[in-house]
């Protein structure tokens, strides 16, 4: 705060001649007695009238002259100031000084530059789309990543309505202008090619709203991102033959297997649990392909990948009605992408709970409406949902839809971790050799029993995921006929050797000692040779079909 500091006080009875003399030294006098008058130097002319032996008080109420305000040099904001004269600003020991009007209208433009510069600084940092309007809707800021994301330069959009250029814009803002109540994650197209997220919020004074900001954040890569790696999406199953795809000779595998065989051709939702990479899509997959929905498709939804506020619109599809020329906006959504076949809705805690209120309807009569649509769509989907643990504890929580998770959970399976089933290491190796050495077109190596041997004693925190990508690894690292240990990734090698350092001796697992039966192999082998016909794996083994079939079962494999 800049105050004047040239000034003087004097009581209220000193002649007006002494108050003129005094104006000649000072910038103020300030007349005291139980209120504050105060005359500028450049009053001075004012007084030529004036007795200059009268009281300077009984002058000053001829004139009917206004009383200063008096302030605490912290309170320059108080709302009760009359700034129609100077104002008095005084601390614990006295007056300080004095602050004209001129001064303080300087000082608000300085202020006012600074929140200002603030404002601007802060839109320009950001990473995000800053629009702000007045109360008319004309454009009164618009930050370079706007017109970056709009292409449209400042110099053609400031001072206009915002309604110009863009008809949706134009509504949310004007919405906000006129209701006053904020949004949140509203997801839009301008045009054909640019998605955005937008959160607009009112800008009040005393409750009146003076205008409005709007933030559009560009979730274009994010679509593309997440459409290519749809496209792009693995089978992991044989679709002949799903189920022949897992192998396993874990008892407690074995039981989930067979619940999910007796299941796929049951049209009912089905829950599947397990850490993350423990098989679960490959599971859903054999499930679909396996069922009454092998002949339609298979689509995926990962809610952990997706932001919340696209969730909505990757499930349910968007629809944007036009009365004009343009053509309609139209995006299907997964459900109806998987329409007579199977929608896998990965980590489906994940999802919101607003979502998770639609996802319970659809599940209720099979039909929803499309975000920002009015048609009311039908889509005989199968819904296989997963997540990485236990959904009973969100739900108790609070955290997950008690009667959704009642729709959802008809039939539960869990996957356990591939570390509680070290038997099926060796077989998933090979299983993995087999089909790379295919899909690159490389001769099949074998596997030295060095490296078998960490792979069946390193604890593979990425489950059966982190088993697929290490093999695929090796396959293509691999030069030799053998495999060996040289060719694994170092994280992989040094979780080994601390593993070694810190377990006892009967810690540390053989690969032979996880091979409970030479025959189960050969049987594994020529099914996996003859990609899950019997017949043509019972001619490969010597024996009769009949005999397969026992073995099979005897041994427990799919």
């Amino acid at each position: 705060m800049i105050l004047d500091d040239s000034f003087t006080i004097v009581n209220q009875h000193i002649p007006l001649l002494e108050i003129k003399k005094k104006l000649n030294e000072y910038h103020f006098v300030i007349v005291s007695g139980g209120t504050y008058f105060i005359i500028s130097n450049y009053e001075n002319s004012l007084m030529a009238l004036g007795d200059d032996s009268i009281p300077i008080i009984e002058w000053l109420e001829q004139l009917h002259w206004l009383k200063s305000t008096v302030i605490s040099n912290d309170n320059v904001v108080d709302p009760n100031v009359d700034w129609r004269r100077p104002v008095l600003v005084q601390n614990e020991k006295g007056i300080i000084g004095v602050l004209p009007v001129e001064k303080r209208m300087e000082m608000l433009e300085e202020e006012n530059r600074q929140i200002s510069a603030y404002f601007q600084t802060l839109a320009e940092t950001i990473n995000e789309s800053v629009t702000a309007v007045d109360q008319a809707g004309h454009v009164v800021y618009w930050n370079t990543t706007a017109e970056e994301t709009y292409k449209i330069k400042k110099e053609y959009i400031l001072g206009k309505k915002i309604g110009e250029h863009f008809r949706d814009e134009s509504i949310i803002l004007h919405r906000i202008l006129n209701e006053g109540r904020p949004v949140r994650g509203q997801y839009h197209r301008p045009d054909r090619d640019t998605h955005v997220l937008i959160n607009a919020s009112p800008i009040m004074i005393e409750n009146k709203i003076i205008g409005g900001v709007a933030t559009e954040q560009n979730i274009t890569n994010i679509i593309r991102l997440n459409e290519e790696l749809d496209s792009n999406s693995s089978l992991l199953v044989q679709k002949s033959n799903p189920f022949s795809t897992m192998v396993s000779r874990n008892s407690k595998f074995q039981e989930s297997l067979k619940i999910a065989q007796k299941v796929a051709h049951a049209d009912i939702p089905i829950h599947l649990t397990g850490e993350s990479g423990s098989g679960k899509e490959m599971l859903a997959q054999a499930i679909h392909y396996g069922g009454t929905k092998a002949e339609g498709p298979f689509i995926t939804l990962n809610c952990s990948v997706i932001p919340p506020a696209l969730l909505e619109m990757e499930l349910f599809g968007f629809q944007k009605e036009t009365y004009t020329a343009e053509p309609q906006t139209l995006q299907i959504g997964r459900i109806e992408q998987a329409v007579e076949g199977t929608l896998f809705i990965e980590d489906i805690d994940k999802m919101p709970l607003p979502i998770q209120g639609k996802l319970l309807n659809y599940m209720v009569d099979h039909s929803f409406y499309r975000v920002g649509g009015v048609e009311k769509i039908t889509s005989p989907t199968r819904i296989i949902t997963s997540t990485s643990e236990s959904i009973e504890i969100l739900v108790k929580q609070g955290n997950f839809s008690e009667q959704l998770y009642f729709h959802l959970s008809v039939i539960t399976i869990d996957i356990p971790p591939l570390r509680s089933r070290k038997e099926d290491i060796i077989a998933n190796a090979k299983n993995f050799i087999q089909e790379f050495s295919s899909k690159y077109k490389k001769p099949v190596p074998e596997i030295s029993s060095e490296t078998m041997n960490q792979l069946v004693n390193y604890d593979w925190p990425g489950n059966i995921r982190e088993l697929r990508n290490t093999i695929e690894r090796l396959v293509l690292l691999s030069d030799q006929s053998v495999i060996t240990d040289e060719l694994l990734p170092e994280n992989l090698k040094s979780k080994l050797i601390a593993k070694q350092n810190t377990s006892q001796k009967g810690d540390i697992v053989q690969p032979e000692d996880v091979i409970l039966n030479p025959e189960v192999l050969e049987i594994e082998e020529a099914l996996r040779k003859t990609y899950g016909n019997k017949s043509a794996a019972a001619n490969l083994l010597g024996i009769s079909r009949g005999t397969l079939y026992n073995k099979i079962k005897e041994f427990g494999l799919n």
